[in-house]
């Protein structure tokens, strides 16, 4: 499997993904994570018939990094209900082109998605069906032209990590979409789903589980210098 496994045992799978690998089927009909992670543990394990893998959450298609996977529905019941009660901490790192105002902040914004365009506006609070976003951002290093964020999730909104450092002026490198100049050669953006902390919902033992960066020259400097 060409996605690295960062964890597994008997109830969980944890896998560092590509950033051109989409998570879950969509319209494009490309095979997913999900489906590659069943193949695998299909073949190590000599499963008959269908495996059984749950999805317990997504990261974007050009976002790389730390995805949880539950191998039985008793796991996937469990750390559906800890992600519900924010009890799985998800840190993110972020390259970005310009500095932030400060080196540590809370951002609070509210955000609307527009389905068409696939894409989070920032808007007023008082907007019909704005929902809440929230993160905190440190900034833990620096480049001759960029800027590497740590951002602690505090809501799972669409595109949130995206849409705020965008509207704080960051913009992530290679994210079009959201305000960068240009695309990377890739179709990636530097977004990384870095670390995940919880209990282990069966084994009630904590877990940290970090994810090793993509393997290209900015994310190799930031990775050496932190």
């Amino acid at each position: 499997m060409k996605n690295e496994v960062l964890f597994e045992d008997n109830h969980i799978l944890v896998i560092n993904k590509m950033p051109s690998d989409i998570v879950q089927g969509d319209k494009t009909g490309d095979v997913c994570l999900v489906d590659i992670a069943k193949a695998y543990i299909k073949e190590k394990y000599h499963k008959p018939g269908e495996v059984f893998l749950g999805l317990v959450h997504r990261i974007d298609r050009p976002v790389s990094g730390a995805v949880i996977l539950a191998r039985t529905s008793k796991a996937l019941s469990r750390l559906n209900e800890m992600l519900k009660n924010h009890e799985i901490k998800k840190t993110y790192w972020a390259v970005v082109k310009n500095k932030p105002p400060q080196e540590k902040g809370h951002l609070v914004n509210y955000l609307i998605k527009n389905e068409q365009k696939n894409k989070s506006f920032v808007v007023e609070p008082t907007q019909k069906g704005a929902l809440k976003a929230e993160l905190n951002y440190t900034q833990i290093a620096q480049s001759d032209n960029y800027y590497l964020l740590e951002v602690e999730l505090i809501t799972g909104r669409h595109h949130q990590i995206r849409a705020q450092l965008a509207k704080m002026g960051c913009p992530i490198k290679g994210d079009i979409k959201y305000g960068f100049d240009r695309t990377n050669k890739d179709a990636s953006i530097h977004l990384h789903s870095r670390k995940i902390e919880m209990m282990h919902p069966v084994k009630k033992e904590p877990l940290c589980i970090i994810a090793p960066t993509p393997n290209d020259p900015i994310w190799n400097y930031f990775q050496k210098t932190v």
